[in-house]
């Protein structure tokens, strides 16, 4: 299984999770990475932001990102769930989730893939700041 997603919809976390193993007795590993709307961001508190992405490419990118992964790694499951719209402090902004039946290749693929994800993906970031809104890369 391997599922891209591009969702303005809060991301049910624990259903993805369970997903990725229940049913796999093959899988010896699950390793997920959330990322997180953080309150603050180069200094300044930040209340909450927009993610826009460009439709249809960004799906293509992070399927791209997603083949490479099961093609370089002895992955059995991936989700990679990307939120976009108007996120809030501590909801979750990026779920990504691999199987395998041996650790190393599940972290190896997870890292790739948020490292990959962070600097290929087209999404813009408009946060919401003390000193107003502002428009900031997210490629960091």
């Amino acid at each position: 299984m391997r599922r891209v997603q591009i969702q303005a919809e809060p991301i049910a976390l624990i259903a993805e999770q369970e997903a990725l193993w229940r049913g796999d007795a093959g899988a010896g590993a699950v390793v997920t990475f959330i990322g997180l709307m953080r309150d603050f961001n180069a200094g300044v508190a930040v209340s909450q932001m927009t993610l826009e992405h460009y439709a249809g490419m960004t799906e293509r990118v992070l399927t791209e990102l997603a083949n490479t992964a099961v093609n370089r790694w002895a992955l059995r499951r991936l989700t990679l769930i990307h939120r976009v719209g108007v996120i809030i402090i501590q909801e979750p902004i990026v779920f990504i989730g691999v199987t395998a039946a041996h650790r190393r290749e599940a972290f190896d693929a997870c890292e790739f893939l948020i490292d990959e994800l962070k600097t290929r993906a087209p999404l813009w970031k408009k946060e919401q700041t003390t000193q107003g809104a502002r428009w900031v890369t997210t490629h960091t």
